[in-house]
């Protein structure tokens, strides 16, 4: 008989196995043990990582596809996935051990609570602690949510998986959006429990942040009815009083530059914006924390 709260984690990988045996290190090591660990290799054609995958020890299942992107490959670890819980984890980052028992406590704590993340500990080419929070509204501005969120699968199947058009980066980001959209709000973890490494090659700092305006716009266009002044105006109100990383009052003249400017002038500003933004963030001492 299945555990009541099971726990799958889903590791993609293509062609990077470098830090895989600490990431998978990290998930057996975990105070509450997990139902499963399955590493989805999309599609992989570097001779080492093909030979690394194919000696995966016995506690590992190794699912195999053509390569097709991450949300792809994401969405193939959820459908592969038996517990009720999953937990997706790239093969670069790792969890400190208490991830799941606190993460599966915060759950059944909040009510209001469906899903649950932690702070993280950032890794390799940046140093820090970067603070996390859920407010809805900010999110349909900035994506303030880890990829690696602890939820219930019948989550992902009820929403139909990740959008792998993405293949640019931000799936995760529209994923978010669709869960509060559908009402499903989440609970964080106030410990850098989630480590995560930050490589300027890496998907989210080369190819993602540069295409930040572009991304947010295709999200826009597949919720249309969440960007109309008069329901910004109203999640303004559900959520103003929760906390965000700005003050909420300030994405309403986000919209509203975005609605007037060129695109070009527009994505200039935001280019600005978020450097300073990862500099300011990147710069937090975990010793203060």
């Amino acid at each position: 008989m299945m555990p009541q709260s099971s726990v799958s984690v889903i590791i993609p990988c293509y062609n990077g196995h470098k830090f895989l045996p600490q990431t998978l290190d990290s998930v057996r090591g975990q105070t509450v043990p997990v139902l499963e660990i399955i590493v989805i290799d999309d599609g992989s054609d570097d001779e080492e990582t093909i030979v690394y995958l194919d000696t995966l020890p016995l506690d590992v299942r190794l699912v195999r596809q053509a390569n097709k992107g991450l949300p792809s490959a994401r969405n193939a670890g959820f459908r592969e996935a038996k517990g009720n819980y999953v937990l997706p984890l790239d093969c670069d980052d790792w969890l400190d051990p208490g991830f799941v028992e606190k993460g599966l406590a915060k759950i059944n704590e909040d009510g209001e609570a469906t899903f649950c993340f932690a702070w993280l500990n950032l890794e390799a080419e940046s140093k820090g602690v970067m603070e996390k929070g859920y407010n809805f509204f900010e999110q349909l501005f900035l994506n303030q949510l880890p990829y690696c969120l602890l939820q219930p699968r019948k989550l992902w199947e009820e929403l139909g998986g990740y959008d792998e058009t993405m293949r640019q980066g931000y799936e995760d980001w529209e994923f978010n959006i669709r869960l509060g959209k559908a009402g499903y709000h989440g609970a964080v973890i106030k410990a850098p429990l989630f480590h995560y490494r930050v490589q300027e090659s890496g998907m989210l700092a080369s190819i993602s942040r540069n295409q930040h305006v572009t991304l947010w716009s295709f999200i826009r266009s597949k919720h249309p009815d969440l960007y109309t002044l008069n329901n910004l105006w109203k999640l303004w109100k559900i959520w103003r009083l929760k906390t965000s990383t700005r003050p909420l009052y300030l994405y309403f003249a986000w919209e509203s530059l975005f609605r007037i400017l060129p695109r070009s002038i527009f994505d200039k500003l935001v280019g600005k914006m978020l450097s300073y933004s990862k500099s300011r963030q990147y710069r937090i001492n975990p010793d203060d924390v």
